[in-house]
């Protein structure tokens, strides 16, 4: 029974072979196909470990894509989140400027409402989620890097603790940081920058002025 079941869950990707003296037809019927199962012992045990092969692959791709999707977050109950907390916000990384919890009434569970602002465009954004329910967070880090060199077209290099260079950000569009980084490097001052990352994106969020070179 166990042999045959395994057959039936991939009957859709094994071709059967014809009927003959060494092949019987199961009693199992699935749609627009005929599920044939090995007589033989020797080819039988060949096609298990085949299909259980399969399965097994299939099995390990699915775990891989699901590891890969939560790797930028991570689920945290509605009710435990609090005020200067992160919460994903219609797929948004967002840092909890308000929360409220409403109370139980007759027929359902207290729910939150979360004021989040965007941490990457400043964009306010609103949920309302049940207190029970898990929302996902955001796994936010924060790296310093020494800027190096600001480039005409608005591109920052930026000095990795292993020597190397990062070239791929941009200078911030918050006026009053830009403003900063611009005035300090022009002064030939020695500037580290707080670069911010979640969910995939990255932006220089701070700025520490270490003194002059």
């Amino acid at each position: 029974m166990y042999y045959e079941k395994k057959t039936r869950t991939l009957a859709n990707t094994i071709c059967a072979p014809p009927p003959s003296p060494f092949f019987f037809e199961s009693n199992a019927i699935v749609p627009q196909i005929t599920v044939v199962v090995v007589s033989s012992i020797a080819n039988g045990q060949r096609l298990q470990s085949l299909l259980l092969a399969a399965m097994s692959d299939e099995e390990h791709h699915f775990e891989s894509k699901a590891d890969a999707g939560a790797s930028k977050t991570y689920p945290q109950q509605a009710g435990t989140i609090r005020k200067n907390g992160y919460i994903v916000i219609k797929g948004r990384p967002c840092k909890v400027v308000e929360v409220s919890t409403s109370k139980t009434g007759k027929h359902g569970h207290a729910k939150c409402h979360f004021v989040g602002i965007d941490i990457f465009t400043a964009k306010k954004l609103e949920d309302i989620v049940p207190s029970s329910h898990n929302c996902d967070v955001p796994h936010v880090n924060r790296t310093d890097y020494q800027l190096i060199d600001i480039s005409e077209d608005g591109f920052v290099s930026l000095l990795t603790d292993n020597g190397n260079t990062k070239d791929d950000l941009r200078l911030p569009t918050d006026e009053a940081l830009l403003t900063q980084i611009k005035d300090g490097f022009a002064d030939g001052k020695d500037l580290v920058v707080s670069v911010m990352s979640a969910m995939g994106e990255e932006q220089i969020s701070a700025l520490k002025d270490i003194g002059p070179k």
